[in-house]
Parts: C-alpha cells; sequence; structure tokens
C-alpha cells in the first residue's frame, strides 16, 4: 500500500472499482465524479488542505458534515442533492475500508455521517389525454417533426430513461413479427420491450427520412449531426409542451420531464390492470418494490382498492314488533 492510501486508492476506485466490479453506468461516475471534484474543492479552499496531502485523519464526521452543510450554504444545493453527494462519499470510504483496513475506524466514523431527511417529491405524470394530446403536436411532414414525434413516442411506449433513448442505434431496432426495441439500463442491464404497429411506422419512417442505417450510429441526432443530448430531448419536450398548454389552458399543470413519460406509460399500464409482476419487468426495475411506489401514488388505484375492502354502509331500519318477538324467544331457548 502508498504511503498515502487516500490519494492511491481514489483513482483506483474511479477507474477499477465502479466501472468494472461494479458496472456503474456513465451518469452515475460522472456524479460521483464531481462530488469528490467538489470535496476536493473545499479541503483546499475552505480548510486550506492540498488534496495530494489528505489522510484519514482529514475525513472527520466532523469535516464531512460542514461540507454537506457547505453545499447548502453556498451552492444551495436541496436535501436530495446533499444526500446523493454523501451517498457518493459512503460509497468510496465502503470501498476503502475493504481495501485497508488499517483505516477501518476512521472510515467508520465517515459511514457513520446521516443522511438528511428531505422532502418526498410527488410523482408527476401525465394522462392519458394529455399524453394523447402530446403527441398529435408534432408535423410529420417536416423533418424535424418527425423526429421528434419519433423521439416522443418511443419515450413513451417503452418507458425509456433519457439516458437509454439518447444510446439508442439503428441496431436497437429489431424487426420481426413484433417489433423490438433493445435497451441497455443501469448497470448495463439489457432489456427487449415490443413496440406496437403505429409507433413502429413513425420509428422506421424517421430511420429512412434522415438516412439512419448504419447499425452502430446514433439514432437521434441534432441538427449538426451530433448525438442527441439530455437537455436536447429536454427541449424537444418543453417546446411542444408550451403548445400544449396555449391549446389545452386547463391541462399540463405540473413540471413535465423526460423521465415523466417514463411513469406516465407505467401508470397508465396500471390503470389498465396489468400486473405489477410484469410492469416491473417492462420498466427494468431489480424488485417489484421499487415498482409499487406506481401503485401507491396512482389515486384511480387506491380508490379502487378502497372500494373493494371497505364495508357497505348501509342504515339498518328497526326491529319491527314480530321480529322482537322471535329474538326474545330466540334468547331464551338458546341462551
Amino acid at each position: 500500500m502508498a504511503t498515502n492510501p487516500i490519494t492511491y486508492l481514489l483513482p483506483k476506485y474511479f477507474t477499477e472499482y465502479i466501472p468494472a466490479q461494479r458496472a456503474y453506468s456513465a451518469n452515475t461516475i460522472a456524479s460521483y465524479r464531481d462530488t469528490f471534484v467538489l470535496l476536493l474543492t473545499f479541503f483546499r479552499d475552505e480548510l486550506n488542505k492540498r488534496p495530494e496531502k489528505l489522510t484519514y485523519e482529514d475525513f472527520t464526521a466532523e469535516n464531512i458534515e460542514r461540507f454537506l452543510a457547505w453545499l447548502e450554504e453556498t451552492r444551495n444545493v436541496s436535501a436530495s442533492t446533499r444526500n446523493q453527494r454523501l451517498a457518493a462519499i459512503h460509497s468510496f470510504f465502503r470501498y476503502v475500508q475493504y481495501k485497508d483496513p488499517t483505516g477501518f475506524e476512521q472510515c467508520g466514523a465517515v459511514l457513520a455521517v446521516p443522511f438528511k431527511k428531505s422532502q418526498t417529491v410527488p410523482m408527476n405524470y401525465l394522462s392519458i389525454e394529455e399524453m394523447r394530446c402530446l403527441l398529435q403536436l408534432p408535423d410529420q411532414k417536416q423533418a424535424v417533426g418527425l423526429r421528434d414525434m419519433a423521439i416522443l413516442v418511443l419515450l413513451y411506449e417503452t418507458a425509456a430513461r433519457v439516458q437509454e433513448l439518447i444510446d439508442l442505434t439503428p441496431a436497437s431496432i429489431q424487426y420481426k413479427s413484433v417489433t423490438i426495441v433493445e435497451l441497455c439500463g443501469k448497470g448495463k442491464k439489457t432489456r427487449f420491450v415490443p413496440l406496437n404497429a403505429e409507433a413502429t411506422g413513425i420509428v422506421r419512417n424517421y430511420i429512412q427520412r434522415y438516412e439512419r442505417f448504419k447499425a452502430n450510429e446514433p439514432l437521434f441526432v441534432n441538427r449538426k449531426g451530433e448525438k442527441l443530448t439530455r437537455v436536447g430531448v429536454q427541449y424537444i419536450i418543453d417546446k411542444y409542451l408550451a403548445m400544449a398548454r396555449q391549446r389545452n389552458p386547463d391541462m399540463f399543470k405540473s413540471r413535465i420531464t423526460n423521465h415523466c413519460f417514463r411513469h406516465s406509460k407505467a401508470m397508465h399500464l396500471l390503470e389498465a390492470g396489468v400486473n405489477l409482476i410484469y410492469i416491473r419487468d417492462f420498466l427494468g426495475h431489480s424488485s417489484v418494490v421499487t415498482t409499487e411506489v406506481y401503485a401507491k401514488t396512482n389515486p384511480k388505484i387506491k380508490e379502487e382498492h378502497l372500494m373493494r375492502i371497505s364495508p357497505t354502509l348501509e342504515s339498518r331500519k328497526r326491529y319491527g314488533k314480530a321480529e322482537k318477538d322471535d329474538l326474545i324467544q330466540w334468547m331464551k331457548k338458546n341462551l
């Protein structure tokens, strides 16, 4: 082990452990990297400690808590973002505990730093009527409109995460008796999602019009011919949302992100009576517990469950004289 285990293990954590052994996605790795850039900046600027000189003794629970407070006070991050940064720090120090037992106790102090309670953000999703209105807006006669329609349709029909969408290639679309879309999700897990005939027609027309025939090239590109980004997808969604709100002022009240299309598809499947197990597989969740959040959030499903298990409350009629006499006689004989 090198003289300074922290500066030795941090590069190995990012270049070997989380990409190879843990198979973290590129986005997760980038998020963790940003956390440690901020943490090392904090040590340098606020505590006057050069990053290459940091040792176990510097990573006290107090210093980590000061860093988290610094994030909230100077960078105005939310409690949720604060917790994400702390999760990255915890992940690294669990790795250090394993690789260098001499720092076990100090790592334990860092791992004991608690997460901050944060407000639960309500899940936003579109109703079927809102989704129908939104998908009527792109002008498929125009090349850009056809591309935008293909993006919106695939986001909804496959419940793809935005990274899964922008990572699609022409080879990801498999035309069989039923068209199949191959999505590569978190942890490099692959799932295959069927696509209905109408959506298949839209995607096929887009591929032909844009000549996206090379198997491994990005399926969706921007005006410069470059691979579409997460920001670019959100820009497209916002463009049509603005149009939809103008036409339907009483609809689209909540903020809609690219992930809302995934939530919307799950909710609509649930409302249609599809079993949670199938929805879990469709979304690529590792556990049905994750999928259950949709059942807990959807007010329509809640109402149906309550109506099914609630007793029928009816006002009881008063006993007549004959019923009273019968009851008295029964009690005399049997009690």
